[in-house]
């Protein structure tokens, strides 16, 4: 049989390898030995610590009530402690946040049992993650000001546009005017959409797009008007890098077929539409207005500002747009491969 002597000499020199604060304690709580680290950190002696009760330890700062509990429950009900913070006003080294971690160890020569308990001082990485949470605090802030701002100067810039083109007299520049107040209140409208979701995380197609299109009806359709826009989208999403482009995209799309669709108030239903694989998502936007074969025919409007926006966009995100005729309508189509 194995002495106790021996199992006190085991326990010592395991303990004093150990660099974290560690102490191995009796089935009373009694600290029977600790190691060099623990007299270190806590800056008591052998005779202070060894022999008493864990709770009576410096001014009592480990004599709480539920980490009592937790450690009179180890050996009878074979539990263990993972993680019990404590922050205290600790003698000698002032406050700090420690962390207890704890298990039986069991003799078998002699069928004693001790506890050992580790203790770790976390009291900076407390203080760097109140720092940083402080820091990601600060910086939503300072971008929803950011975003606010923006937000407000493009309303701003829109409406002098749409002042600028009431007071012109050549129609041209009056129809310069109000292509430029719809492209701006086409960035305003994808901005406010996208403003609160973090940079490089998933946005669900569906929401995002029925959240933009409401925006849009709200903004781009006369009250006379009797057009609608309706949002046909299945599971999926895409990144809030490539979201952007794709409001755009949708944006102009619906710009366009309020334009040209539906003339002299003509009822009509634009769809915006998106579907989605694991190699690639397309989005569709298609109006049952007049056709391809008629107002997409004229050259100006074909290859108007719209147009070439949606291409350019299109091909930064290493995709495709084709352009279909429907019955009644057209579709236009963007599809962007996942690689991309």
């Amino acid at each position: 049989m194995i002495s106790a002597d021996h199992h006190r000499s085991l326990e010592e020199a395991i303990v004093d390898t150990v660099r974290e604060p560690l102490i191995v304690l009796d089935d009373a709580l009694r600290v029977l030995v600790a190691s060099r680290s623990f007299y270190r950190a806590f800056d008591v002696t052998r005779q202070e610590t060894e022999g008493r009760p864990v709770y009576e330890l410096g001014d009592g700062q480990w004599n709480i009530p539920s980490l009592r509990k937790l450690l009179e429950d180890i050996i009878p009900r074979h539990t263990t402690i993972e993680e019990f913070e404590v922050e205290k006003d600790f003698p000698t080294i002032g406050r700090r946040t420690m962390l207890l971690n704890a298990r039986k160890v069991f003799y078998e020569g002699n069928n004693s049992t001790s506890l050992l308990v580790a203790i770790e001082d976390v009291t900076e990485r407390r203080a760097l993650e109140r720092e940083k949470d402080e820091l990601l605090r600060q910086k939503d802030l300072l971008l929803d000001e950011m975003n606010h701002r923006v937000n407000n100067s493009l309303q701003i810039i829109a409406s002098i546009l749409l002042l600028k083109a009431q007071t012109v007299q050549s129609e041209e520049i009056r129809r310069h005017l109000r292509d430029a107040h719809e492209r701006v209140m086409a960035v305003a409208t994808v901005q406010e959409q996208l403003h609160p979701i973090p940079f490089g995380a998933e946005i669900e197609a569906r929401n995002y797009l029925t959240r933009l299109c409401e925006s849009l009806a709200a903004s781009m359709i006369l009250d006379n008007q009797p057009v609608s826009i309706r949002v046909v989208a299945g599971e999926g999403s895409t990144t809030s890098e490539q979201a952007v482009s794709m409001g755009l995209i949708a944006t102009e799309l619906v710009i366009n077929a309020l334009k040209h669709a539906f003339p002299e108030g003509t009822k009509g239903t634009i769809i915006v539409g998106f579907e989605s694989t694991a190699s690639a998502w397309r989005l569709y936007v298609s109006d049952d207005g007049v056709g391809i074969g008629t107002h997409l025919a004229d050259a100006p409007a074909r290859s108007g500002l719209g147009t070439s926006i949606v291409e350019a966009l299109t091909r930064q995100l290493g995709g495709r747009v084709t352009t279909a005729a429907a019955s009644p309508g057209t579709t236009v189509s963007v599809t962007v491969p996942r690689a991309a």
